[in-house]
């Protein structure tokens, strides 16, 4: 067991140190009670959303918390976290555990003093990041790539988010050139002809307010970290009300049972608020499918909507995840009201749906250049094929390009049919992954061989020298 304790403030140390409004913190790294996990200790005082943080310091190690249990009762911060690495054991990696003690400030290099210093510094050529909401509809993801491309601008990475019909979007921009920087004023002309792609389909008594782009609303000095992006997704999909959209046929949290029947046997994620008057706290209750990113998206979501985490369990048990808040508002009611009861429900319930897409993962990678998300993304709308989730990232000269689709009439995608056009492309890669989706065979009746042999010609005109991921 190894115990690190020290003095509180460091004020040019961008890490959870400075951000715990205290004089002390205590961390305990066990790795020697539990075969399976390694157990983190955290004690330290405590402030509103520093829940969150620590939680969202773990998560960008993809480290997954199979088990909590959370104190932070007379303004004091009490912690325990089971965390098993990306194999499923516990963290042998040394490096691992110093960057878990450097992320919570035991260990203060001065070169990560310096590189948070000059995370924050301007930088003249540094791409833009804007954030996109509004009503979601087939290929409107395509449509935006297309109009960034007339634009001249280079899509150096972007992630978004489509649920319940409304569609979040953050994207990092630059100009073709990559060298001219992209000047406020040209920045507000890129905004409003997103604007007007997003609201083409909008009629007049829609809420124009929830089509918007604007910068994103993430501090210069955390763009790039991805549970930054995650986070400001949840709060963009939040201010949009995707938590009162239209219900799907099979929702994204369903847990399958495994049965080999043609009718799967479904288990909805289960939410539940309850009162517990004698100790003044609403009991917040859930039950779903369990997976890595689940404490990060529902904390998130709790302390978006401004209430305070007094107690928390956290358990994970055979694929499947139970956890129990003890909530307050933050000025210190409970939840009295049914109404309120309810829209909290409906929150929590959005935040696990939004993060597990229902639909197919493929993965592209190629040599990037202005155009190339646009025209992936269309050759998948013309093949009836609606983008449900994206991830493209820029390394380099290369692009790696994720995907979530599905048939563009709301089916799931038939397994065969993408089988068939992974065969059919060729020496251009295409990685398959079905996640988290019951598949069942569409009754489309198009041509498995002709559909694959489209989308290889057509992405073969213009993709040049596809890479291997």
């Amino acid at each position: 067991m190894k115990r690190v304790c020290w003095p509180y403030y460091d004020p040019d140390f961008d890490t959870l140190t400075e951000r715990i409004n205290g004089p002390a913190c205590i961390v305990t790294i066990d790795n020697e009670s539990l075969e399976d996990c390694t157990i983190v200790k955290i004690d330290s005082i405590n402030k509103q959303g520093l829940l969150l943080e620590v939680v969202q310091v773990l998560t960008d190690m993809n480290l997954t918390i199979s088990k909590s249990y959370v104190s932070s009762d007379a303004g004091w911060f009490m912690d325990v976290f089971h965390l098993k690495n990306e194999l499923g054991s516990k963290i042998t990696d040394q490096r691992i555990i110093n960057c878990i003690q450097q992320a919570i400030g035991a260990n203060r290099d001065t070169t990560l003093k310096s590189k948070a210093r000059n995370s924050s510094e301007p930088h003249p050529g540094r791409p833009k990041a804007i954030e996109m909401t509004g009503t979601d509809r087939p290929g409107l993801l395509s449509e935006i790539s297309a109009a960034l491309a007339d634009l001249h601008c280079n899509i150096v990475e972007a992630h978004a988010w489509s649920h319940n019909a409304r569609l979040a979007c953050v994207a990092y921009i630059s100009d073709q050139s990559m060298e001219t920087p992209i000047d406020d004023h040209r920045l507000h002309a890129i905004e409003d002809h997103l604007t007007t792609v997003l609201r083409a389909n909008t009629t007049w008594d829609e809420n124009a307010s929830q089509q918007e782009v604007k910068p994103a609303g993430i501090p210069m000095e955390k763009l790039g970290i991805m549970t930054n992006v995650e986070r400001r997704l949840h709060q963009l999909m939040l201010s949009v009300k995707d938590f009162d959209g239209p219900s799907q046929a099979v929702t994204a949290n369903s847990i399958t049972m495994g049965s080999d029947s043609e009718e799967e046997e479904i288990k909805k994620a289960s939410v539940s608020i309850e009162s517990c008057n004698e100790k003044g706290y609403s009991i917040a209750t859930i039950q779903c499918k369990d997976r890595r990113k689940l404490m990060f998206d529902t904390v998130c979501t709790l302390t978006d909507m401004q209430y305070v985490i007094f107690h928390a369990s956290i358990d994970s048990r055979g694929g499947c995840a139970y956890q129990e808040y003890f909530i307050r508002h933050i000025d210190g009611c409970t939840l009295n009201r049914e109404s309120e009861k309810e829209r909290v429900i409906k929150c929590l319930e959005a935040a696990i749906e939004r993060r597990v897409c229902e639909g197919v993962r493929l993965e592209l990678c190629a040599y990037n250049r202005v155009g190339l998300l646009s025209d992936i993304t269309r050759v998948l709308r013309e093949n009836g094929l609606a983008v449900v989730r994206a991830d493209t990232v820029t390394h380099g000269e290369k692009a790696v390009n994720a995907f979530y689709v599905r048939d563009i009439s709301g089916n799931n995608v038939d397994m065969n049919f993408i089988k068939s056009m992974k065969r059919e492309m060729g020496a251009i890669d295409l990685a398959v992954k079905d996640e988290t989706t019951i598949i069942r065979p569409t009754s489309s009746g198009r041509s498995n061989f002709s559909i694959g042999y489209i989308l290889k010609s057509q992405i073969e005109r213009f993709s040049h020298n596809f890479i291997a991921i």
